[in-house]
């Protein structure tokens, strides 16, 4: 896939959205909206491949609403970085049943190493955003964690990004 045509996604894990798993809050049905709603302006400036981490909370709404995207633009393509084999092994039953159920429905899959370490998220990020031309993230602005680390690096390596707000 030519970066000029994909776009990546960094956002926040289930543990630091203020609903946790709560996807009726209706903080975050706007949350979705607005992934919604950027996805087709994206789709719109010619972006057609998209690149998602696949990470409990925001990655898999972006992975979802990707999949509604191609719905309507079957020529929409959508692929999971997975850090390591065994991802969602240790998450609870019905988020590991909805990742297995995604991934399923990706058109890509790039495992990015075989076994856990240290790095190997960092090192997912970094995959993602050297094959992309702009980075969609969800981000609250704290100084710290994956969000933060991710846009950075892809800012300075000079991805576009497009930042949609937490809501509070």
């Amino acid at each position: 896939m030519e970066p000029s045509a994909t776009c990546c996604f960094t956002g926040h894990r289930t543990e630091r959205l203020p609903w946790g798993e709560d996807e009726n809050d209706p903080r975050c049905l706007a949350l979705k909206d607005d992934l919604d709603r950027a996805l087709a302006g994206i789709y719109d400036r010619g972006y057609r491949h998209f690149v998602c981490g696949m990470a409990r909370g925001a990655d898999l709404y972006f992975c979802e609403a990707v999949l509604a995207l191609r719905q309507a633009h079957p020529e929409v393509t959508l692929e999971a970085a997975v850090p390591y084999q065994g991802q969602a092994d240790r998450w609870p039953e019905t988020d590991r049943r909805r990742w297995e159920i995604l991934l399923g429905q990706c058109d890509y899959e790039t495992v990015v190493q075989h076994r856990y370490t240290a790095g190997c998220l960092a090192r997912r990020n970094r995959y993602m955003a050297d094959k992309s031309s702009l980075v969609l993230a969800v981000y609250d602005g704290q100084p710290r964690g994956g969000t933060m680390y991710t846009l950075r690096y892809a800012m300075a390596q000079g991805l576009e990004t497009i930042i949609l707000d937490v809501p509070a």
